[in-house]
C-alpha cells in the first residue's frame, strides 16, 4: 500500500501542492499534520507510524516534510526499516530500499537540520535588530490597576496565591514575575 505524508507547518498554509504530489503517485491513503516539524510529537505522523505494514511504501513531498533534524529522521527511517517499509522521498528521488538511498538520506537530513538552523538564526539576530531599533518589546504588559491592593492582602495572608491571581486575571508566574518586580522596585537604596 501507499501511504502518503504531507505536513506544513502552520495551520494557516495549505496543503494543496503536496497534495497534488500524493495524487499523481497514487497513494492510497494521506496522513497530514498542520504543525512545526521541530520534533516527532505530530498525532497525524504517529497514527501513520503505527498503520503501516510491512511492504507499504510511505511517500513525502520532501525530507523537511517528514522530519526537521537528522536524528529524528534516523529514528524514524529505522522504524519504518524494522516494520519493513520504504520511504520514498519525491523532490530528492530517494528511495530507503537502496543503499545509495539510506545513505543519501543521511545527507539530506543532515542538509534540512542545518537549514532549519539558519533560520532560526536569521529569525533570532531580526528579532535582536528590531529590538535595539525599539521596533519589538514583546507583548505589552496586562495593566493591573489593582495590584498594590491584591498584592498586600496576599502579602498579609488574607488571600492565597491563587485567589491573588483570580483577581488579577493572570497567571500564577505572572503573579510571582509581578511580586518580584514590585519588591525590587520598594527596595530603599541608602
Amino acid at each position: 500500500m501507499k501511504v502518503g505524508y504531507v505536513r506544513v507547518s502552520t495551520r494557516e498554509q495549505n496543503t494543496v501542492r503536496q497534495d497534488e504530489i500524493m495524487k499523481k503517485l497514487g497513494v492510497d491513503k494521506v496522513y497530514t499534520d498542520k504543525l512545526s516539524g521541530k520534533d516527532t510529537n505530530r498525532v497525524q505522523l504517529a497514527s501513520m507510524m503505527e498503520f503501516v505494514r510491512s511492504g507499504d511504501t510511505v511517500i513525502v513531498e520532501s525530507i523537511s516534510r517528514f522530519a526537521r533534524n537528522t536524528k529524528d529522521l534516523l529514528e524514524l527511517v529505522e522504524e519504518l526499516t524494522k516494520k519493513d517499509v520504504q520511504l520514498i522521498s519525491q523532490k530528492e528521488s530517494l528511495d530507503t530500499n537502496t543503499p545509495a538511498g539510506k545513505f543519501m538520506l543521511v545527507i539530506f537530513g543532515a542538509v534540512a537540520e542545518l537549514e532549519r538552523n539558519y533560520i532560526n538564526q536569521r529569525q533570532r539576530e531580526g528579532i535582536d535588530i528590531a529590538m535595539a531599533e525599539g521596533r519589538f518589546t514583546g507583548r505589552p504588559k496586562k495593566s493591573l490597576d489593582q495590584f498594590e491592593d491584591v498584592y498586600n492582602a496576599w502579602k498579609l495572608k488574607k488571600i492565597s496565591a491563587s485567589k491573588a491571581c483570580k483577581q488579577l486575571e493572570i497567571a500564577r508566574s505572572t503573579f510571582y514575575r509581578r511580586v518580584k518586580e514590585y519588591e525590587e522596585d520598594q527596595t530603599v537604596d541608602f
